[in-house]
């Protein structure tokens, strides 16, 4: 049996004042309408249709290359919306109706739904929620047997029927062959002149079709987002649900609330993380580390045992035992081998540092190759772009270079080469050999008295 989704995803969003798509604005590193895709195959949908409108190619160059698209040229309703795609969709199956503005919506919940309309033999469910305050949602009126008998508009409703909880998320579970067989008798014969997809619901009832409702247990589930205030809204909850996540499943999470974890982001038991942490992309944290206040790490491999301090982690991968910061910066392309130390101020960059080595302050690494066992001095420069071209630098094992140092590239320090400090290293430093490169010390006399004529006294 075909499981297909159909994705509404043309409407204006005007309510965002943006020039970019509604449903392109990101929660949680994605945008919504991947969200509402990833759920879809997280609850073995086959097939994805996304009916688009405005924005339309930069929705479409946003999506994977099997997701298909149709155009919705005018805004007519979201029955509209779901004839202009129905000719993708297999006669055989379930289709689901989904919204490109909800990410929050779960693919267990999706699970649920899909086999409670089976289970019950409905030609059509939608989902469900109740709210304790419902106020401007349709609400869901049932008849004797608990089935659906239609669904009320705010604007509509009875007093009576203003005090039903259970209201309508807009995500519908259709047989399919019902679906493409009763959109042709949807009509646009309202004050809006658009098709309703909730007029389905009751063509099928009236062909004796059985029409149900299946109600959710969590409403955040159906939330959707027409403002920026809900989008904020939204990415708090899409939040507290991936940090609960990771806390369940044994990472210590000092302030929830003040925490930034992305969804695909993976985390060993018993890692620390405090106050102000942002874990980005596809980033792998190991077991037993800790992130202390303030540290941003961005589609990163952080091994067992790192310590990372109020420090910036990009594109890169730190090797077990390692300490990281305060307030280093590992750019893109970095890799650090186990126990090395890099200390504040210290940037690294497209370079590879072997096992206990170290740079502990203030130093700037780039395209390098540092091995094991080395010492990189304070102010430390690898000077590796020459105004047209990058260029490496090689410092191998067990070397020591000294603080205030430049090594301008292509230069190789060969094992135990030592540099002392304020040298301009252009020249291979042999194995086991000291390189001093500094100009002579020259020293005036009275040069200060005669520059100053006011310290006479005091020299």
């Amino acid at each position: 049996m075909a499981i297909q989704a159909i994705i509404l995803a043309a409407g204006q969003g005007t309510r965002m004042k943006s020039k970019i798509p509604k449903v392109l604005h990101k929660v949680s590193g994605k945008s919504m309408l991947q969200h509402v895709l990833d759920n879809g195959r997280k609850s073995l949908v086959d097939q994805s249709t996304v009916v688009i409108g405005r924005g339309a190619d930069m929705v479409r160059e946003s999506l994977p290359q099997n997701v298909g698209t149709v155009v919705q040229k005018e805004q007519l309703g979201t029955g509209h919306a779901v004839m202009v795609a129905v000719d993708e969709i297999q006669e055989e199956g379930i289709t689901l109706v989904l919204y490109g503005d909800a990410p929050l919506i779960r693919g267990e919940t999706l699970d649920k739904l899909m086999a409670y309309h089976s289970r019950e033999g409905h030609q059509a469910t939608v989902l469900t929620a109740e709210l304790e305050e419902p106020f401007g949602y349709g609400r869901i009126v049932r008849d004797e047997e608990g089935l659906l008998e239609g669904i009320v508009e705010e604007r509509d409703a009875r007093d009576e029927e203003r005090q039903i909880k259970e209201i309508n998320s807009g995500i519908y579970c259709f047989d399919s062959k019902e679906l493409k067989n009763t959109l042709p008798k949807l009509n646009n014969d309202n004050a809006q002149g658009e098709y309703y997809l909730t007029d389905i619901l009751g063509i099928l009832r009236k062909e004796g079709k059985k029409v149900g409702a299946y109600i959710t247990d969590d409403y955040e589930d159906i939330m959707a987002v027409n403002s920026r205030v809900q989008l904020a809204e939204v990415q708090k909850i899409m939040n507290r649900r991936i940090v609960e996540k990771h806390m369940e499943n044994g990472v210590t999470v000092i302030n929830p609330e003040n925490t930034y974890i992305e969804e695909e982001v993976l985390i060993g038991q018993d890692t620390v993380i405090e106050p102000g942490v942002m874990l980005k992309g596809k980033t792998v944290i190991g077991e037993e580390v800790t992130l202390k206040a303030n540290t941003v790490i961005e589609n990163s491999q952080v091994d067992d045992k790192v310590t990372v301090e109020n420090s910036t982690i990009k594109d890169s991968i730190v090797g077990a035992g390692s300490i990281i910061g305060p307030y280093a910066y590992l750019r893109p392309k970095s890799t650090l081998g186990k126990r090395v130390k890099i200390g504040d101020f210290v940037e690294v960059k497209n370079s590879v540092i072997g096992d206990d080595s170290k740079a502990s302050h203030l130093a700037y690494i780039g395209d390098a190759d540092i091995g094991k066992h080395v010492n990189i001095g304070c102010g430390v420069i690898f000077v590796n772009y020459d105004g047209q071209s990058k260029h490496r630098s090689t410092v191998k094992d067990h070397a020591f270079v000294g603080s205030n140092s430049n090594l301008v590239a292509p230069v190789t320090v060969e094992e135990y080469g030592y540099i002392a400090c304020g040298s301009n290293i252009t020249k291979e430093v042999p194995k086991g050999a000291l390189a001093i490169e500094r100009g002579e010390q020259h020293n005036i006399d009275g040069w200060v008295k005669k520059k100053f004529k006011n310290l006479k006294e005091e020299l």
